[in-house]
Formats: C-alpha cells, structure tokens, sequence
C-alpha cells in the first residue's frame, strides 16, 4: 500500500523487522514511534480495525523489540487488539492495509501468520498463562531466551489472570510481565516519583545489592534474620508507600512501576535493567488509550474501533440517506426488550461482561441503571453470580458473546443445569461475525450447550421472535436454564409488537412444499425461505421450510410427520455441524427409524477465517443461492 507523501518517514521505510530496529541508535526510537504512530493512523483511518489500544501501546512495543532479541526472545500480547503496532515492526507493515478483510491480516495475534506472533490471542486474560508456559518450557528444554507477557486494556478483570499469577509466584521462573495500565486513574506527580524509585530498584547494582544484603545476612544466624527481616520490610514498606504493588508482591512478583509507558528512552532503560532479573517481575505502566490522535484522546467512544473515518476528524464520511431506514441491529432489539420487560418486572437483572455497548444493555442501563451489572472480563464469575442471585428468585439475563460464554462452560453445567436454576443466556454474536474471524464466531454454542442436561436451546428467525423468545425465557421457562442465540447485525426488518409467549420446544411451518422439507434453525431460516424460491423459480420444485425455533427440546411431533412425508430432509444452521442442531435431528432419526436421505449442512469442522459476514456465507454455501444449490444438486 502506498504511504502517504504528507508525512516524511526517517526510518520506518527500511525497517523489515526488528533487527533493522535495533541495528538503529537509541535517539532514533521517538523518531520510530512517531512514525510507527502515524502510519498506523494513515491506514486504520482509511481502512478501519482496532485503533485506541494500539496507539496507546507504540512506545512499548518499540522498546520491547528493541531491547528483546525477538523472535527468539518471546513476548507475548494479551487479547491482540494492541497488536498492530507489533505488526508493523514484524514484516507486516505493507499488509496492514489489508487487516481484517477477507485473506488479509488478522485483526488479532495469529501463529500462522509470523514466526513473531507466539502465542494467538483474541479473549483476553490469556498472556500471563501462556507465557509461564513458555518460560517453563525454555527450562525444561535447557534454553535462555526471555519470555514477557503484556496484559491490560481491562484484561486484569479476568479471574485466570491471578491464577496464572499464583503459579508463576510458586514457580519462581523468570518472566516478565507488563501491565498496561491505561486508566490513567494515578495522578503524573506520583508516577514521577515511583519511576524515580523504580529506577533505582531495577537498576544492576541495586539488584546485586539487595541480593548480597540478604546472602550475607543468611550466613549470620538470629542477627541476620533480623537483618533480612528489617531489610524485607524497609523494602516492602516502601514500595507500599509509593508504588500500589503490595498485590503483586504477594503474589511473588517483584514490582516496578508505575511509570510513563510514552517515554520510550525510558522503557528501554527500565527493560533493559529487568530483562535478566530472577523470578517473575511485574512492570508497570501508565499509557493513554488512542495516544497521539486527538479524536481518539477526546473521545472514549471512539477509542476501541472505528471503521473508515475522515483522518483529521475523526468523523466518518457522510453517507447517502437511504431511503429505507434499515432495520434496528439484534442487538437494539434486545435491549428494548429488556427495557420493557425491566419497566415492569422488578426482578430481572440484566448482567454484561464488560460488553454493555456491545450487547444492547446499554439501552437498560440509560433508563434503569440500577438493573445492569458490569463484571469485568470475568464470564465464568458472570454465570455463578447469576446462578446466586437465581437461588434468591432474581431472574438474571446473562447477555454474553457466544464465543466468550465458552469460557465458562463448567459454571453453566455445575452452578445453574445441575442446580434447575432460572438463569436465562442472552448468547450474541452466534454464528459467523465477520472480521474479528475464529476467535470470535459463535459457531460452536448449539453443540456445548445442547448436550447440558435441561438446558432450551433456541434461536429466533427474526426480531419479533427474539422478543418473544425473552418474554418465554423470562415468564414461562423457569424449571431451569435457557439460552436464546442470535446474530450480530441487523434484524429482518419485521414489525414489532407486544411479545407473546412460545410454546416450549414447538416449531413454526413457514412454507408448505411437497418436494423436499428444509428445516433451519435460526439465521438461516430466512435464507431457506430465499433458497425455496430459487429453487420453485429455476427447478418448479415446492419446497417445505419449517422454522424449528429450538434445537433443544425439538418438536417431535413436527419432526414425525415431516420423516413420514419427505425421503429427504435438510438440515440448515450457522453453527457446528458435529453435535450441532442438524446432528440432533439424526439422533431422532436414528431412534425413530428414517429411511430416507437425511442431509446436515451447517459449518463443517474447520476454524472459518475472517472476512464479511457475506463473505463467509458465500464461501460456505449458507447463503441463499448456496442452500438452493445443494437442494437442487441432490433433486
């Protein structure tokens, strides 16, 4: 991609990887930054990806590839949305026009794609896990590479975290960990001193001080105990009063910080002093989200994504108006529901793991505040926490991502199934989500959450029944568990009315047909409906289409007649095919004895890339000339 002429690059243009970094003089890393900052704003403002976490971590990630003799040396980025920056100085620079499209970049860390990306990440509160795995594995192998994890951007909130924290402290292996810390809650007169302090504790010298200090006091009996005991105080009881490190300490870290993570000279005096200390070691660092473009720096809106956007502005381009509007997004629909339902319940609870924006709740919040609850990156927490307000009559609507609810599979099944307790799961983004690619699609929820004992699976085939869905969760659903899974995007387009109630596992005939019966479960209902009338158009075949609606329980008297009518039935969802919807109706086939041809299309047992949602449908066959194609092949 050409670069733009506006900006006069020094150094950017001949750095290929990071070894041309270092072979550069340390005066010339503000220049690398500067320039790795504006080449990053150049492309993502014409392109659009993630964008504020990745402008707030430039100076660290040219301090840690000039100071790490990488890719030897590992480091390993959390969730991945700051990994652009990283990108840029590993050989992708040219490419990063292409993030995020479809056999382009990905937006998140990858191990297929460079030999620099250790670890792939896109859930967060994975980095410090991995990267003990990979000190550990250094030892056991005889190496001596150094090993640095980077975690922030919220990911802190998440439980695994501190259990990866524990362990590194019980294992005492070198490692380092980075805190990106870009809150910006500590005040600069206070990181200035504790950079001061820091400093001189991470310096060579004080290191081997201290390190004789307490050798030499461990040669002297009582009086060096109370020597290391006073000395482990001083130094602790200083840290505390100046640095907020007391957690990490005991945890068993060593604890520097916090210090300005702008300062790039800085960074490297600080690296290059803790690259070689024993044991875990814990430096933290203060950035700023979207630093260094104002519109990201003004608005936190802004900061996490953005699609194509006027460069100067930060606004994005004016678009005609349509003269339809378009149909509210799924996500909308939910949180208007929810807000209905809230303004006259007092006992639903909507619960978001750090998603509010993202999954429509915060539609509830702005009229009920008190009826949403944020906790963090932490989904495992979110669904126990739903299970005890449960056991006390609240009913808790879990709004989470459908990848990320995999997180906490066991909670599902040993806090709320095996309990029968009335927790509903608001699963959004199922099926295939587009350009965030394999590690967001839900593609996989139909299948882990069919085979818990007493769970309702279902999925609407448009928003109205999404409202109805909720309503039934809510009201009539309350022996147990129930998840209602939906797209990303927007809806149908259908009028919205006052739900009404489902009855449980009872599905909805869309289209009479005689030829073959298609039965689609969710999304991809609709997509059958467009498939049918391809196919009456170009082949003159009648198509039967039923709308399921559940994948658990399935509507056995629907599913008898339909085996008793049709020699072949096709199976269509936007989800996993092994243990899939598909794969619950040949499990009754299989009990009831069919004999006629049974086809399963869904997704099949691959990891999907990124790229448009339209794309992907396409690509798979999931859209409505695809459906109509396989219909008509096995006509």
């Amino acid at each position: 991609m050409p670069i733009s002429g506006q900006f006069d690059y020094k150094y950017l243009l001949d750095i290929h990887s990071p070894a041309d970094l270092r072979a550069l003089p340390e005066s010339a890393l503000k220049t690398v930054s500067d320039e790795v900052r504006e080449y990053m704003i150049d492309t993502i403002t014409k392109v659009g990806g993630h964008f504020g976490a990745g402008l707030g971590v430039v100076e660290l990630t040219v301090a840690l590839h000039y100071v790490f003799n990488t890719p030897e040396d590992k480091i390993v980025l959390d969730t991945g949305h700051q990994g652009y920056p990283h990108k840029i100085l590993t050989g992708r620079r040219d490419e990063l026009h292409t993030i995020r499209t479809k056999d382009g970049l990905s937006g998140f860390l990858k191990r297929s794609e460079s030999e620099y990306d250790v670890f792939g990440a896109g859930h967060a509160s994975t980095s410090i896990s991995a990267a003990l795995g990979l000190a550990t594995a250094r030892d056991v192998l005889g190496k001596t590479n150094r090993v640095a994890a980077i975690i922030g951007d919220g990911a802190m909130t998440g439980g695994m975290v501190y259990e990866a924290m524990n362990n590194c402290g019980v294992q005492n292996r070198d490692l380092l960990v980075i805190l990106n810390d870009n809150n910006m809650s500590i005040a600069p007169n206070v990181w200035a001193l504790s950079n001061y302090f820091s400093q001189i504790f991470a310096t060579p010298t004080a290191t081997k001080l201290r390190s004789h200090v307490w050798d030499i006091a461990g040669k002297m009996d009582t009086v060096g105990d109370r020597i290391r005991k006073v000395a482990h105080k001083l130094d602790d009881g200083l840290k505390a009063l100046l640095t907020p490190g007391m957690l990490f300490e005991a945890l068993g870290f060593n604890y520097y910080g916090p210090i300005n993570g702008h300062n790039v000279n800085n960074l490297v005096t600080m690296l290059q002093n803790l690259k070689d200390v024993k044991g875990p070691t814990l430096l933290h660092i203060i950035t700023q989200k979207g630093k260094g473009y104002a519109p990201a720096e003004n608005d936190k809106q802004f900061l996490h994504a953005i699609g194509k956007v006027d460069k100067i502005t930060g606004k994005s381009f004016p678009k005609p108006a349509p003269t339809i509007a378009p149909p509210p997004t799924y996500q909308k629909v939910f949180g208007d529901a929810m807000t209905e339902i809230c303004s006259q319940n007092p006992r639903v609870i909507g619960i978001t793991a750090a998603m509010p924006d993202g999954t429509g709740l915060d539609i509830l919040a702005a009229s009920y505040p008190e009826k949403v609850i944020d906790v963090g990156i932490a989904e495992s927490h979110a669904v126990t926490f739903a299970a005890g307000l449960a056991c006390e009559g609240i009913v808790p609507v879990c709004a989470i991502y459908s990848s990320f609810l995999q997180r906490a599979f066991d909670n599902i099944v040993h806090d709320c199934a095996l309990q029968d307790l009335h927790v509903v799961f608001a699963l959004d983004r199922s099926g295939l989500v587009g350009a965030d690619g394999p590690t967001h699609h839900g593609v996989l929820d139909i299948g882990y959450l069919r085979l818990i004992q007493g769970m309702i699976v279902m999925a609407p085939k448009d928003e109205q029944e999404l409202r109805n869905m909720l309503h039934s969760a809510i009201y009539d659903y309350t022996d147990g568990p129930s998840a209602i899974r939906y797209p990303r995007g927007n809806a149908i387009g259908v009028p919205l009315s006052k739900p009404i109630s489902i009855p449980l596992g009872k599905s909805e005939t869309i289209l009479e047909g005689k030829d073959i019966a298609i039965i689609a479960f969710g999304k991809m209902v609709q997509e059958s409906i467009l498939a049918a009338s391809i196919i009456e158009k170009e082949q003159g075949k009648s198509i039967h289409v039923v709308n399921a609606r559940f994948a658990k329980p399935l509507d056995e008297e629907m599913l008898k007649d339909i085996m008793n009518r049709f020699n072949t039935i096709l199976t269509v969802e936007d989800g996993q095919i092994q243990g899939g919807f598909g794969s619950a109706i040949a499990e009754f086939a299989a009990e009831h004895g069919y004999q006629g041809n049974l086809l399963l299309h869904g997704i099949p047992d691959i990891f999907v890339d990124h790229g448009t949602q339209e794309e992907l449908l396409q690509e798979l066959k999931l859209d409505a000339r695809g459906i109509a194609d396989i219909v008509t092949k096995t006509l």
